[in-house]
């Protein structure tokens, strides 16, 4: 589900949920990527594009604990823009009620719901500090040894 493939190879929530649904099939432990434009984030929408990603994707039978959720507002993806720890945190947060309403608190508990978009070793501390971002997904700051250290040390 991530942004470019749902650009580039026009995947919808369906067939995510049908890749899902397959990785589920095989005990692969998949990354669901959900994310808003910037277009979306603007006009406030944020909560609600993520929630029917969520949702769609999730059409099926799987094993949601076996999955783990990466928030990547698609306006910092390559940019060098970056959600705030407090925008981050609460959007966390907000992913894991949806959660915890739509599907059960123990799974809303369980879920590791990590933030992706232009996480980088000057942020990752502090973002890391945020009671509901369980990890990163790491882009571009991945090809440099150093940052990526730091980057891994952020939840020490």
């Amino acid at each position: 589900g991530h942004s470019e493939r749902r650009t580039l190879f026009h995947e919808s929530n369906q067939v995510i949920s049908k890749k899902l649904i397959q990785a589920n099939k095989y005990s692969l432990v998949p990354i669901l990527c959900i994310g808003e434009s910037a277009e979306e984030y603007q006009d406030n929408i944020t909560h609600e594009i993520l929630h029917q990603q969520i949702l769609e994707a999730l059409n099926g039978s799987i094993e949601i604990t076996s999955l783990i959720i990466a928030y990547e507002p698609v306006w910092a993806i390559g940019t060098g823009l970056t959600a705030t720890p407090e925008q981050a945190q609460e959007t966390h947060l907000n992913i894991r009620t949806w959660l915890k309403e739509n599907v059960s608190e123990s799974v809303a508990n369980a879920v590791r719901i990590q933030y992706g978009g232009s996480v980088n070793d000057e942020n990752a501390k502090e973002l890391g500090n945020m009671a509901d971002i369980d990890g990163f997904l790491v882009g571009g700051a991945s090809l440099d040894a150093g940052k990526f250290s730091t980057i891994y040390h952020a939840f020490d």
